[in-house]
């Protein structure tokens, strides 16, 4: 034992104790010397396969093995409903690798087990009972159980895990549905229960393939005590929620989507964690997992833990957490939370409230360093992944490889973006031409790194209501405005995320606890905009010009900007090779432009391959006739130019015929 650990258990005499130690010499070798270099060193990244609840045959008796992590105890025992939920009747045995692990093996156990740990604190002696951080399966909550649980799974999805390297490519489409599971769909006959995981599986699956999205996006499914954080109050990291189903559940969910052609991304919270009592905060009666100093340890917006990242161990936990989703659950990618509240130690608090790190700055250097180390390591493992950040400020080299000084994402979300874009769509078209700039700002900076243009869940909560209320003007314009948005958003330079609702012009605000108005999806100018979606989800996946150069600056070049006065703005997308061209083009008021001439590139007919003022999307039928001959007429310094008719409040795409 290491000094200062004291031979005494909780409720026992020092023999009985050293008796207790004995015996556990004799447990299942499931630990070993590598694994306590790596734990300390915070570079275990298989901590799921040696912590947690495990069955396991031992010495031919099958039973499971337990341990846990907690360095600070006097004593730690195994609670369960297999010994009346009594702490004295099966005590755990600390390592004496001075690791801080506790660990025991009991017989006759099998899944579906439910059990805690009992652990007496050195802290002054105080108690405590904790669910299993490292559980794969937890009760339903309220209910707070660890549950003992075989995870594995006969997978059928080899030909999406083959060849995922090129539909999950940085030039690939990436077109990502956003999805709460709780609230996508429910069961109005059954009370409007949630669907289960293998319910809402082909569902959603037949849903998103139908309207042409190449990922889904799931909110965390990790589990959490508290529906209404939905899954941001992370508590168990290794388990997918118990609210929809087992885990073999959820492989389910995951399989089906990959044998559709699906990617699937998850949430994931290592920026902050849920203090509910039965969790990580104060596990053995210290500040473990978190940060002692509420300056560093307690985030003040959301009521949460923040993780030690400068903690080896807590460093180890995060990082098999990751590994473990991407190895056992066969997940695409990872869209990492609040990134930048682990970035800067000064993050929503004010003067006094924060310490600086060892030079003075506001960079919360250990969070930095994790998460560079935890980008080498997963896009080391495992081929045709990706990390996603979702960072809100100006911090560079986001989306760059750590070996060049970044942090290693593949892609970060455009949060200017989106909210300069929503601020100019949602103001009425009379003043627009005073808000050019919201529509132009994000082309100065679109290549500095791999953007997502999101139009999440944080935009349709908290009282900024639906996309669709958002529009101004009566029901057609805003209609005819939210089809010019989701145009300007699948032409423009980035990839695509869309809140599931959106798709077909939701009028409420999502509230978690309820389901979609899936009514409206079949109805009338909704359905018409259901029909554009998969219209432009078609021509981005099919287009070579809209997708493949994002991110160098090559794929894309303003026509013309500067006409404010009439609210009308376009540019070029070009295909990696420079051979296949689109020029987009938006009138963003109500008034219908005619004989409008915009400058192009090239000589030839340019055909009509996408308008959003289409009868068949809702529109009022305007346009050109299926394309426009170039005339030899320089324009907007181009050395060709095209006169074009803009129906009112549209977004128009054109493609030189080759």
């Amino acid at each position: 034992m290491r000094e200062g650990e004291t031979d005494r258990m909780a409720g026992r005499t020092a023999g009985e104790a050293a008796q207790a130690s004995a015996l556990g010499r004799k447990l299942p070798e499931v630990w070993g010397e590598a694994d306590t270099f790596l734990f300390r060193q915070g570079n275990h990244a298989r901590l799921h396969e040696k912590l947690g609840g495990h069955l396991l045959t031992w010495k031919g008796e099958k039973g499971a093995y337990f341990a846990v992590w907690a360095p600070n105890a006097e004593a730690v025992s195994l609670l369960g409903d297999f010994n009346g939920w009594e702490p004295d009747a099966t005590p755990m045995t600390l390592r004496e690798d001075g690791t801080g692990v506790w660990e025991t093996f009991v017989p006759g156990l099998s899944s579906g087990t439910l059990y805690k740990y009992f652990i007496q604190s050195k802290h002054h002696g105080m108690t405590t009972i904790k669910s299993d951080p490292y559980a794969f399966l937890w009760e339903v909550p309220p209910r707070s159980a660890s549950v003992l649980w075989d995870i594995s799974y006969e997978w059928n999805d080899r030909p999406w895990m083959e060849n995922r390297a090129e539909r999950n490519a940085i030039n690939a489409p990436w077109s990502i549905y956003e999805v709460h599971l709780g609230s996508w769909r429910r069961v109005p006959e059954e009370g409007h229960r949630c669907l289960t995981y293998r319910e809402i599986a082909p569902q959603l699956a037949a849903h998103v393939k139908a309207l042409g999205f190449t990922h889904v996006e799931l909110l965390p499914i990790m589990e959490h005590p508290f529906s209404g954080s939905w899954g941001y109050q992370t508590i168990g990291y290794f388990a997918p929620t118990s609210r929809f189903g087992t885990p073999q559940d959820f492989m389910y969910f995951v399989e089906h989507l990959h044998q559709q052609g699906i990617g699937v991304i998850l949430d994931w919270v290592p920026s902050h964690f849920a203090t509910d009592g039965h969790g990580l905060g104060l596990f053995d009666g210290t500040h473990l997992y978190e940060h002692a100093d509420p300056r560093q340890g307690f985030h003040p917006d959301w009521g949460s833990y923040i993780f030690n990242y400068g903690r080896n161990e807590v460093r180890a936990f995060l990082r098999s957490s990751a590994r473990f989703w991407f190895e056992k659950y066969h997940v695409d990618a990872f869209r990492i939370d609040a990134v930048a509240s682990m970035l800067y130690l000064d993050y929503s608090r004010r003067n006094g409230e924060w310490i600086p790190n060892r030079y003075g700055g506001n960079e919360n250097l250990e969070a930095i360093a994790f998460l560079r180390g935890l980008s080498e390591q997963l896009y080391g493992e495992f081929s045709g992944i990706q990390l996603i950040a979702e960072e809100s400020t100006a911090y560079p080299m986001v989306s760059r490889p750590a070996y060049m000084g970044g942090l290693g994402f593949g892609f970060k979300w455009n949060m200017g973006w989106m909210h300069d874009t929503l601020s100019y769509f949602s103001s009425d078209p009379i003043y627009r031409k005073y808000h050019q700039h919201c529509l132009t700002f994000s082309a100065w900076y679109a290549w500095h790194e791999n953007f997502i243009l999101p139009l999440s869940h944080d935009e349709v909560v908290h009282g900024k209501g639906s996309l669709i209320a958002k529009m101004p003007g009566d029901d057609w314009q805003k209609f005819a405005n939210l089809r010019a948005l989701f145009g300007y958003m699948f032409f423009f330079v980035g990839h695509k995320l869309l809140f599931m609702g959106g798709e077909f012009g939701q009028w409420s605000e999502w509230y978690h606890e309820v389901s979609l108005d899936w009514h409206l999806a079949s109805e009338g100018r909704h359905h018409q905009l259901l029909q554009w979606v998969r219209s432009l989800n078609e021509l981005y996946v099919r287009e070579r010009a809209l997708h493949e150069d994002n991110f160098t600056g090559h794929g894309f070049f303003w026509v013309d900007f500067s006409d404010a006065e009439s609210s009308v703005i376009s540019f070029v997308r070009r295909s990696k090779d420079g051979r296949e061209q689109i020029l987009c083009v938006f009138n963003l008021t109500p008034v219908p432009r005619t004989r409008y001439r915009v400058g192009v590139p090239v000589a030839g007919y340019w055909q009509e391959i996408a308008n959003s003022d289409a009868r068949e999307f809702g529109g009022s039928g305007m346009g050109n006739l299926g394309g426009r001959e170039a005339d030899w007429l320089p324009w907007q310094g181009q050395p060709h130019s095209l006169d074009l008719t803009l129906p009112p409040l549209s977004a128009l795409a054109f493609k030189r015929a080759l």
